[in-house]
């Protein structure tokens, strides 16, 4: 991911002009809330946007999804946007101007954004605004939810270490990472050799190895969870989908292994189309292997 200012921003989305492209909202954590709210979880987002077309735009997907969004309006800055630029072989690259989001602080987070909800869900780009982390982590725990924490990135769990060791011991139920964020996060270990040291961290390890599936571990409870066979056209959004089938299934109670399925059903499905949200009939096949899996 390369950030941009505002100027870039602009010239990029004008260099796009005439190429396919679809719009939704987004953000890791956004995408995963999206896929919870469309999963008929009870699901907020916590964000800044602009007093713009794309702010009202992002609020009205949230809601259309399921979502009771709570978006603090910035009257500075323009609703950050990211563009997500993908090649043949289904690989991307984004180009994100933050906008309002970095002005999101501490002192606007109210504990009463957290009733009514088990859950607290956050990425790890977040810890680079610490006291807005810690806030959020710590009114989560006010209000006795589980935590969940998605490593985001392997440059920033590496620029940023020291603190995300401490936030995950000291307020971390449940850890997502991929290969690389894994690696970063246990000094160069392998997946399987990371898994436990992540678990020994938190209550539950989640890592996600792309076409070879996933590892979670709780406490002596080890599972590898196969990926969805299908054909790749964009990976974006994959993560944060697994994400979503993953608390889905755990929001209900449902056993680790069958909350690793759906994740990876999930994942499976949004990377068979271009762009983090699937359209309709995906949806449908996705919600139609959940449910044949829940049964079993």
């Amino acid at each position: 991911m390369t950030m941009v200012d505002a100027h870039r921003s602009g010239q990029i989305k004008q260099a796009i002009n005439g190429m396919k492209r679809t719009l939704a909202s987004g953000g890791s954590a956004g995408n995963t809330m999206y896929g919870l709210g469309i999963m008929g979880i009870n699901s907020s987002f916590i964000g800044k946007v602009g007093r713009d077309e794309m702010g009202n735009f992002y609020e009205k997907d949230m809601v259309d999804a399921g979502l009771t969004p709570v978006l603090i309006r910035s009257s500075q800055s323009p609703t950050g946007t990211a563009v997500a630029l993908v090649t043949p072989d289904s690989e991307r690259t984004f180009a994100t101007h933050l906008g309002a989001a970095t002005e999101l602080s501490a002192d606007e987070l109210n504990i009463s954004y957290f009733k009514g909800f088990n859950i607290l869900y956050i990425e790890g780009y977040l810890i680079y605004n610490l006291p807005l982390a810690e806030k959020a982590l710590k009114l989560a725990k006010e209000n006795r939810m589980c935590v969940a924490l998605d490593l985001a990135s392997f440059n920033v769990v590496t620029e940023l270490l020291p603190s995300f060791d401490r936030l995950v011991r000291e307020y971390v139920d449940i850890v997502f990472a991929n290969e690389e964020e894994a690696r970063a996060f246990t000094d160069g270990l392998n997946p399987r050799e990371a898994l436990d040291a992540i678990a020994g961290k938190c209550k539950i390890a989640v890592v996600k190895m792309g076409p070879e599936g996933s590892w979670i571990k709780r406490g002596d409870e080890v599972i590898k969870v196969e990926a969805l066979k299908v054909k790749a056209v964009d990976t974006t959004g994959a993560g944060d989908l697994y994400a979503a089938g993953f608390l889905y299934g755990f929001s209900n109670g449902f056993s680790l292994d069958k909350c690793g399925v759906f994740g990876s059903i999930l994942a499976g499905k949004v990377i068979e189309v271009v762009g983090a949200r699937m359209p309709e009939e995906k949806w449908a096949e996705a919600r139609k292997l959940v449910d044949t899996v829940a049964r079993e």
